[in-house]
């Protein structure tokens, strides 16, 4: 295989305007260190992770169909912290997030994910209630306090609340970096595929038995597909991959689909897998006159096609967006798939006391369009006969340690291999992983993730140079 290692491996789209989303980002020179293993499920680094890194750092905690009316909310739980996202008024931005707690004895105020209030939130404990404005509203038998005792009664503790493109995130820290300045150019390929006219048609949390870690980087590369998830050869390019790198540990990956993988010996057929993406977007496969390489381009004119018949305008997307996977890291700790018709979002959410346990938490979700040819691409896996109108928001789904998530065969593979991986990590053998550039992405994330764990990611300091190798203008 020509792998160009000065350049970090392919380019989509070698002529991409130096704006266009599908443009690949200069090439970044995280180094060949060797890390610890023990990062993978030692108490104290966890410790050091949440002390450094998750009080500080953005992480979404929900989305805001989710709570289109006044008093609803989000219960959004981050280790061992405890939060409610709620909608305090009409206004695209009138959302807020308090801790989960009462202030009176230290009880959680709400149990439920998703729920609505109309009088404020009220403490099973004792009967206190809060507004949705995190005002103190009602001390039960109040006349029973001292004066002094209710004087010092503060409101909801209030953290720090972001949107970008209907996905909410929150930040505990006292002084958080502007919410665009930490995503960068993140958060303008999530408002290229307008995300934000999206709703849940799934939603799925599951318990493995891993680091979140382990799960990050198994989801950051494509060069397990051969080896793990031999089904997809026949629709993804998994070697022509584009991988780009961000500031603050951002990164992507660009996956080719409705292409074969290079492995595969015969490129010149329409396999059963091409022939199903043709019929999904209404061009009949037994009728098509092209070969395997004409498949993506005729995905992608059908598609826009399609988008006009039913009102929509494509002309800002660029071709790639319209079949490719832009599998989006969000540091710290989600993987976030973005397409047209619908998104795959992905959280990684680390256990609160078992360093070896994470859950899998993952949203499907929908740009719900009355059309027969305009859905989601099968390849995200949504079931047969889900609601994707968005009438009825979906219960969450729950999954023990080792339950299938029952997401589609792949994912159930990774749900399977991920524990046995956590297991070999541990075995005095194994001295660290050893990452190609295929796994780029895995070495910038660790990299990001160390300069808050040892201390260097803070204010004072400035922020991380990189090395890169200089690109030329098309």
């Amino acid at each position: 295989m020509d792998y160009n290692l000065q350049d970090g491996g392919p380019t989509i789209n070698p002529n991409a305007d130096t704006s266009a989303p599908d443009r690949k980002a200069p090439y970044v020179q995280n180094g060949t260190e060797v890390l610890d293993p023990a990062r993978y499920y030692d108490a104290a680094f966890a410790r050091k992770e949440w002390d450094r890194m998750w009080t500080r750092v953005w992480t979404i905690a929900g989305i805001v169909a989710d709570i289109p009316e006044v008093g609803d909310y989000i219960k959004y739980d981050l280790l061992h912290e405890s939060f409610i996202v709620t909608r305090v008024g009409e206004g695209a931005e009138d959302i807020k997030a308090y801790y989960n707690v009462c202030g009176h004895r230290g009880n959680q105020l709400v149990m439920n994910d998703l729920g609505s209030v109309t009088d404020g939130f009220t403490c099973a404990f004792h009967s206190w209630r809060w507004g949705i404005n995190g005002e103190l509203q009602h001390v039960t038998d109040a006349a029973s306090f001292q004066p002094e005792v209710l004087e010092r009664v503060p409101g909801m503790a209030e953290v720090h609340v972001g949107i970008v493109a209907g996905i909410i995130f929150i930040n505990m820290d006292d002084n958080p970096p502007p919410l665009r300045d930490f995503l960068g150019v993140v958060a303008d390929h999530m408002e290229s595929f307008e995300v934000d006219k999206m709703h849940v048609a799934r939603h799925v949390r599951t318990e493995w038995a891993a680091n979140w870690k382990t799960g990050i980087d198994a989801f950051y590369e494509t060069y397990h597909l051969h080896a793990v998830h031999p089904e997809t050869q026949g629709v993804m390019a998994d070697i022509d991959v584009q991988y780009d790198c961000y500031p603050n540990g951002m990164s992507r990956m660009i996956v080719p689909i409705g292409a074969p993988s290079p492995r595969v010996p015969d490129q010149e057929s329409v396999n059963e897998g091409l022939a199903m993406m043709l019929a999904e977007v209404g061009i009949d496969p037994v009728a098509f006159e092209g070969n395997a390489a004409d498949v993506q381009q005729a995905i992608r004119d059908k598609k826009r096609e399609n988008a006009k018949t039913v009102g929509l305008d494509y002309d800002n997307l660029a071709d790639t967006q319209l079949t490719d996977s832009f599998a989006t890291g969000i540091f710290p700790n989600v993987q976030f798939g973005m397409h047209p018709e619908g998104a795959f979002l992905m959280r990684f959410m680390p256990h609160p006391t078992e360093p070896e346990r994470f859950t899998y938490d993952t949203m499907t979700l929908v740009r719900y369009v009355d059309d027969p040819n305009f859905s989601v691409p099968g390849w995200m896996g949504l079931p047969e006969g889900i609601d994707c109108t968005g009438a009825i928001r979906p219960d969450i789904e729950h999954k023990g340690i080792g339950e299938p998530p029952e997401l589609g065969l792949v994912l159930d593979q990774d749900s399977e291999l991920l524990p046995v991986v956590q297991r070999g990590i541990r075995s005095r053998g194994f001295a660290g992983a050893l990452w190609g550039e295929q796994e780029q992405r895995l070495r910038h994330f660790h990299n990001e993730l160390d300069r808050y764990v040892d201390g260097e990611n803070s204010p004072a300091i400035a922020p991380r140079t990189y090395t890169i190798k200089q690109e030329t203008n098309n």
